[in-house]
């Protein structure tokens, strides 16, 4: 049986205008430019240059519109998609999406291996078959699918039959181009594939190391060099040293940057930071201040049909149109200024928080700050600080950082003062700089003498410190 009930309930829906700077917020700067490319291209009522002071007539929101009941916002500005403001990189996340900094660059790995493919004498079907191989090579430089499940690729998407002999001759030839390690299925045959290239010219050393990560893979990755000299019956520890030298000196992802393959990366600071002696002088990059315009014509428009036959109904669809795009050029104005506003806002807070660090760029000068520091600060939510915080940066004389460098918890101290975990981390790296590599230290002992210079921290803290500065534990520090 149906019946009939009342509920009363709290909800809360984003406008499009704040679903347009959200969106924008989190673009960084290296994205920002071609995002209103994009949007100048779908939105005819929205022009580069300077906004110029309109006359009063020329306001398009004081139109008196006596069709303006009937022209409601919803109709032409549905929920899923907000009048085409869908932006590169949005997807599901929640307010602490993650955002990787931009860099440029200008080349692709797969296009230099294939142009290096091009200089064999292959014929189309072993060219196919080394094409499909070169696919199948990931960002790293490694091929991680089976053989026969390439040669199963080949047959159901070219009709080529192929057997998984025919495929790994290919692979070997791709495995001889720049760099050296590419198409490897192994860290070991990664490893190898270098060190045959320099077997003629590395001499005993070479040699030795091509033992080592043919014959002692195992024990080399636990640094068991006792058991290497054993199993090889070496006796010159010096030698041993040297190659062990030359393995960890190769390149273990021969796909990435410092390959020599892949063309230098640029990153594009979001913000310029000047010490004008002593006096610190914030602005932000040019591409972040672009001058944007409404269309006058559409204006007009707007205008014209004011003094028209208002009962026209292709007349009604056309202002529909004209309007819809004006307030979108509006919104997209708007939400820049707003953009810019807030980071201006955001990195003032943050240089006024660590002014010391960006007066001498000592780490140790680092404050502790959270996000909700910040956002009380310049007065906003927290969730609007960690866009800004996860996708800028900022230049300054000492480098670039990422804005999220400047945020770290606080570690107590025997003063009962709370410093930086930067700091902890500052002198956490530095201990092990100089342990005695023989010897490393463990993370009690660490513990130990962290707490000796005043700071209260857990074994397990030590262990997450050294974890995020990407050090590994003291038995794979441990050397000849």
């Amino acid at each position: 049986m149906q019946k009939l009930g009342l509920t009363q309930s709290l909800s809360q829906k984003l406008s499009p205008q704040q679903i347009q700077f959200i969106k924008l917020l989190q673009v960084p700067t290296a994205e920002l430019e071609t995002r209103i490319e994009e949007e100048l291209e779908i939105n005819p009522a929205l022009e580069e240059g300077k906004e110029e002071e309109p006359k009063e007539a020329d306001d398009f929101d004081d139109i008196d519109n006596s069709a303006s009941d009937e022209l409601n916002i919803d109709e032409y500005l549905p929920d899923d998609d907000y009048a085409g403001y869908k932006m590169q990189g949005d997807g599901p996340g929640g307010d602490e999406e993650e955002r990787e900094v931009p860099f440029s660059e200008s080349s692709t790995l797969s296009e230099q291996l294939i142009s290096q493919l091009g200089f064999l004498k292959l014929d189309e079907r072993q060219y196919a078959i080394g094409r499909q191989l070169i696919g199948s090579i990931e960002a790293d430089g490694y091929i991680r699918r089976d053989l026969d499940a390439i040669v199963n690729d080949m047959a159901f998407s070219q009709n080529i039959e192929c057997e998984a002999d025919e495929v790994e001759e290919i692979l070997h030839l791709i495995q001889e181009f720049d760099p050296a390690g590419i198409g490897a299925r192994s860290l070991q045959e990664c490893l190898q594939l270098q060190i045959d290239r320099k077997i003629e010219t590395g001499g005993e050393v070479a040699q030795l190391a091509h033992h080592v990560v043919t014959d002692c893979f195992d024990e080399f990755t636990k640094k068991h060099y006792d058991k290497i000299s054993k199993k090889l019956e070496l006796e010159d520890d010096e030698l041993l040293k040297e190659a062990i030298k030359l393995i960890t000196h190769l390149n273990p992802k021969p796909g990435g940057v410092g390959s020599g393959l892949v063309k230098t990366q640029y990153l594009i600071p979001d913000f310029m930071l000047f010490n004008n002696h002593g006096n610190l002088e914030l602005s932000l990059n040019s591409r972040n201040a672009p001058e944007l315009k409404v269309s006058r014509d559409y204006s007009e428009m707007l205008q014209a049909y004011d003094k028209s036959n208002k009962k026209d109904k292709k007349l009604k669809e056309t202002v529909t149109f004209v309007k819809q795009k004006l307030d979108s050029a509006k919104w997209f104005i708007d939400a820049i200024k707003q953009r810019q506003q807030t980071l201006l806002n955001t990195m003032n807070s943050i240089i006024k928080y660590q002014y010391d660090f960006f007066l001498e760029g000592d780490e140790s000068k680092l404050r502790p700050m959270i996000l909700k520091d910040i956002a009380e600060e310049i007065g906003m939510d927290i969730s609007t600080v960690s866009r800004v915080a996860n996708s800028k940066t900022i230049q300054t004389e000492f480098g670039i950082y990422p804005l999220k460098y400047f945020f770290s918890e606080g570690i107590s101290t025997d003063s009962g003062d709370d410093v930086s975990s930067r700091e902890v981390k500052h002198f956490l790296k530095e201990m092990i700089d100089a342990e005695e590599k023989r010897k490393p230290l463990s993370d009690d002992k660490l513990e130990k003498l962290l707490k000796k210079k005043g700071y209260q921290i857990a074994r397990r803290t030590v262990a997450k410190y050294r974890e995020q500065l990407n050090i590994p534990v003291a038995r794979l520090r441990k050397e000849l």
